[in-house]
């Protein structure tokens, strides 16, 4: 939970973390993009740039680019139950070849559109992040989009409107908590209501040294 969309909130919340990000175009992630955090592209964004404009007006082009990124999707399914190591030589067999012909028909295309068109500013989303959204071909560990992480948020994404006023800065913060242990739970194969149950219980003689077996990815039953 944050104030408003402000780059510093980011950087805030990533803290000392210099792993790899997947996301999309936020701004702002750019200023830890300079401090050492590796973007990588989400091209389920790129894709729906193209789709958006394919169904606003049935364009030839973005039908062509939907096709394409299909393919870079059809290998993904072909190696997602292989190792990270086996995911990418065949990444590197498979997919980089259309990456790259996926990239010059952009080029291409690119040319031959007005600046400022619906077309335009569709090609120019993916070819400008181009080293990005390609990123995760040379790494079997990385997905091709952010798209778990979109579908594990939808939730709040699609209340947000409803929860815009939270009472408090500090009661943002509580629910914003809250939220993620819920989801936290969920990931870790727990009911959250029974989770959040059994772990309201046992808190108040808990001690502090064991408080960590509460938490979702220790957590177990107990009476």
């Amino acid at each position: 939970f944050s104030e408003g969309r402000g780059g510093q909130h980011a950087r805030d919340f990533l803290g000392k973390w210099r792993g790899k990000l997947v996301c999309d175009d936020y701004s702002g992630y750019k200023q830890s993009f300079a401090n050492g955090v590796t973007e990588i592209g989400c091209m389920a964004h790129a894709r729906r740039k193209f789709v958006d404009l394919h169904v606003a007006g049935k364009s030839q082009i973005a039908g062509q680019a939907i096709e394409l990124i299909g393919q870079l999707y059809q290998v993904e399914r072909e190696v997602q139950s292989l190792s990270a190591e086996e995911r990418q030589r065949l990444r590197e067999t498979k997919a980089k070849p259309i990456a790259d012909t996926l990239h010059r028909w952009m080029l291409a295309h690119r040319e031959k559109v007005p600046n400022g068109s619906a077309t335009a500013k569709a090609l120019d989303y993916s070819l400008k992040r181009w080293a990005a959204l390609t990123r995760y071909l040379d790494d079997g560990a990385l997905p091709i989009d952010n798209n778990r992480v979109e579908n594990l948020i939808r939730p709040w994404a699609l209340g947000r409107s409803n929860w815009l006023f939270a009472g408090s800065l500090r009661s943002g913060q509580r629910a914003a908590t809250i939220m993620s242990l819920i989801q936290c739970a969920k990931l870790n194969g727990h009911e959250p209501y029974t989770y959040l149950k059994n772990v309201l219980e046992r808190l108040p003689t808990q001690k502090a040294s064991q408080m960590h077996e509460l938490l979702p990815h220790h957590w177990q039953h107990t009476a």
